[in-house]
């Protein structure tokens, strides 16, 4: 730990900090000796409050006043107030986020109800137990997990759902289907061939099995070379064109992750050294939620470019004054339209975990997983400073936190950017097919068993309106896997279906 020099008394007594993060993980074979995702989240809280206070760390647990969790894939009716009462911190409010609440929101709400002089201390927990459940399947193990009888202080609720119907119901059901639809929108605005932008999704993935290697907390730490991840095989399996498995993210990890945030007028009075201490700069977000066939351009996101230029403005900084970056990656689209918002170079380290695929990404909890890891290698870099993008759904709702070593002359400012995004995104109309012509906008081959499946395209329509349609003929999904189909014509055949022209 290095030393930092900087007059605490300049700062203002509410300043919100971070002091305390912990990752836990297990990977325990036999489900019977696992624990939960909940004990595995109090594990993590107490380990953060531990990295915090040492000795001290009942002290900070107990005064707890504020403990959120974001939504994972199981069914406790009300974690938070469990942890809380499970470290002994007696009225604590509990805060359940579902799914399509940004995780990076509450971090924000955290450090700004401790900036206003509301709450005093907070946290942010997240945690899974999908490897636990997948064992268990395997080897056909009943597993009972605990329930909790009373129901959370406050729930947070998105304001729509992730997708329309005409996209449902040409078959677009997994994130990875949507997701490689992105991705086949950003290789024509590159203009690359097909084989030349599979070489280059597998070239960036092989640098973030790199930087996994360096993770302790990684979930595969091994490496992998280009030619495994961009190659289909018996254990990476293509899912949608041009992904494969390990383009995907890896959610059947044990995993858990707490952020312990303070003032420093608390910090100072429970003894937290300084050199524990992390700076939020500020963070921003978009919480306007457009389904991805009514995106006017798929492969960018004008939340993403908002949030950013405003988190980056809030603090008086540019992007080239960034030290390290973490883009969410549950998808290579993910981190290539987060780094095309704010010009950031792909050939940077575009991750401090090694990404979702490699580090792990437990649903709705790596941004604190991220963080985490961001703060411990801040905190070996005096004045370092930290980028996070945070997504929800298919890119629907967008996210940045900045962080740094060293306090701002600027005060920790959250920006909702939503109004912004909303007057400069126009949002198209999606309709149902019709017979006609069409033209290809963004499109994916979905795949079973290894198998192509079905052809799936984002249109524009003549009347400037959106439709989605899809193919089962094994043809013309040999031409899309082999040749540019983004700019083509089309013609929609029935109320479903197309054929290329």
């Amino acid at each position: 730990m290095l030393s930092y020099d900087f007059d605490v008394s300049a700062l203002d007594p509410n300043t919100p900090i971070l002091v305390g993060v912990a990752e836990i993980q297990q990977c325990e074979d036999d489900p019977s000796r696992a624990k939960e995702a909940l004990a595995l989240m109090v594990d993590a809280l107490e380990g953060a409050a531990r990295d915090a206070c040492g000795a001290a760390a009942g002290d900070l647990l107990t005064g707890l006043e504020q403990l959120a969790i974001p939504q994972g894939l199981w069914h406790y009716v009300n974690p938070a107030g469990a942890v809380a009462a499970e470290v002994g911190a007696k009225g604590c409010f509990s805060v359940h986020a579902e799914l399509g609440i940004l995780q990076q929101s509450l971090m924000a709400q955290a450090c700004e109800a401790i900036a206003s002089g509301e709450l005093n201390i907070a946290a942010v927990v997240g945690g899974e137990a999908k490897y636990r459940a997948l064992r268990a399947q395997i080897l056909d193990v009943a597993l009972t997990d605990s329930q909790q009888e009373t129901v959370p202080d406050r729930v947070l609720k998105p304001e729509a759902e992730f997708w329309d119907e005409v996209e449902t119901a040409a078959g677009l059901a997994m994130p990875v289907g949507f997701y490689a639809i992105m991705e086949s929108a950003l290789r024509a605005e590159q203009k690359l061939d097909i084989e030349t932008h599979r070489d280059q999704l597998a070239d960036m993935y092989q640098a973030f099995a790199e930087t996994a290697k360096d993770n302790p907390n990684a979930w595969h730490r091994d490496g992998m070379s280009a030619e495994q991840i961009r190659s289909p095989s018996a254990k990476n399996k293509m899912l949608a064109f041009p992904y494969t498995k390990f383009h995907n993210t890896q959610w059947n990890v044990d995993q858990a992750a707490a952020l312990i945030f303070c003032s420093v007028r608390h910090a100072q009075a429970l003894g937290i050294p300084q050199d524990k201490w992390i700076f939020p700069l500020g963070s921003a977000e978009s919480n306007v939620m457009v389904n991805l066939a009514q995106r006017p351009e798929l492969q960018g996101s004008a939340g993403a470019t908002l949030a950013g230029e405003a988190v980056l403005k809030a603090a008086g900084l540019s992007v080239t004054d960034i030290d390290y970056f973490d883009l969410y990656s549950c998808f290579p689209a993910a981190v290539k339209i987060y780094a095309r918002a704010l010009g950031i170079d792909l050939g940077r380290q575009l991750t401090v975990t090694g990404g979702m695929t490699f580090a792990g990404g437990p649903l709705n909890n790596y941004v604190l997983q991220a963080t985490a890891r961001m703060a411990t290698l801040l905190r070996d870099k005096p004045k370092a400073k930290g980028l996070i993008s945070s997504v929800s759904g298919m890119l629907t709702k967008q996210a940045w936190g900045l962080w740094s070593s060293a306090p701002n002359a600027l005060a920790f400012k959250n920006s909702d950017v939503s109004a912004d995004v909303r007057a400069k995104e126009k949002v198209l109309k999606v309709v149902a097919p019709s017979v006609g012509e069409a033209v290809i906008v963004g499109y994916t081959v979905l795949y079973q068993g290894g198998q192509p499946q079905r052809l799936i395209a984002v249109c524009d329509l003549p009347t400037g309106d959106r439709t989605v349609v899809f193919s089962e003929q094994a043809a013309t999904m040999q031409i899309a896997v082999g040749e540019e189909c983004v700019g083509r014509a089309v013609r929609i055949v029935d109320e479903r279906r197309f054929e290329l022209l």
